[in-house]
């Protein structure tokens, strides 16, 4: 039997565990996020749904083991909208397109996503819209985001924003990743992933295989401040993922145990 890995931590709220290592480059002010070029256009196009669409679906079933359950809940969605998710692995992003197919998905991410050499302009045409390194450069990315959304597409958000892979449970997050659908008045839907052990074909398979819940769309309140819309929609969002996770059986494939900064224990093996 495989001996359990055991990940400890002190910040639920910033400790990352996705150890990719990147060199982050930073993201300035004037990024071009959207590219009305038809050839960029054309070549975004072709790669997104001619090329990744059917690599992300084979990955999706075959390696991650995917079920997308109340995918008809999108059916009254009418035109973009923001979808929110916990974060569990690196390929969450396959997760999510596969969730919301036939519309493209634009993930909201961290500098890191367009730091690897000679891969930006891919990561681009894929649907990264990442995060500027400085605050003069938020006026340009909001603006993006909401033309994206605006053009019937979804905007995906892991509001945990750390990535702890194979967690089940919900870790909680701030109010503020709420404020886009309450700026637009856009609903939000909640994808929560949750794990279940392999079957069938791949009863042998160690790593336990991913099911989507995306639940009916929510709305803001437009009759509060935007503030407390925002913390009012994040309330239910939060509860939501913490009510599919909580009454699912998962399979611990990584234990985390919560240590204190004083208590941290030593790294063996190259591992806390």
């Amino acid at each position: 039997m495989r001996e359990k890995k055991v990940i400890y931590y002190s910040d639920p709220r910033n400790d990352d565990f996705a150890g990719n290592n990147i060199n982050t480059c930073s993201v300035p002010d004037d990024f071009v996020y959207v590219r009305k070029n038809p050839a960029w256009r054309a070549a975004s196009f072709v790669l997104y749904y001619i090329i990744a669409v059917p690599l992300v679906w084979a990955v999706s079933k075959l390696y991650l083991g995917i079920r997308v359950r109340n995918r008809r809940a999108l059916r009254s969605v009418k035109g973009g909208f923001y979808l929110y998710s916990n974060h569990t692995r690196e390929l969450d992003v396959f997760a999510a397109d596969i969730a919301v197919l036939p519309r493209r998905g634009y993930v909201i991410a961290n500098p890191d996503a367009v730091s690897i050499p000679g891969l930006r302009h891919i990561v681009m045409m894929l649907g990264a819209l990442p995060i500027p390194s400085g605050i003069h450069g938020m006026k340009n990315f909001t603006e993006a985001v909401r033309y994206r959304r605006a053009g019937g597409d979804c905007i995906v958000i892991y509001p945990e924003a750390h990535i702890w892979p194979f967690y089940t449970g919900i870790r909680d997050f701030p109010d503020t990743s709420l404020r886009y659908p309450v700026r637009d008045n856009a609903p939000a839907v909640v994808m929560t992933v949750t794990y279940r052990k392999r079957s069938g074909l791949f009863y042998f398979a160690k790593k336990p295989a991913m099911t989507l819940t995306l639940s009916e769309p929510m709305y803001p309140d437009a009759s509060l401040p935007a503030k407390q819309a925002a913390k009012e929609l994040r309330d239910r969002v939060l509860a939501e993922m913490k009510r599919v996770s909580g009454e699912t059986v998962q399979p611990e494939y990584i234990r985390y145990e919560y240590r204190g900064a004083e208590h941290q224990p030593e790294e063996r093996d190259g591992q806390k």
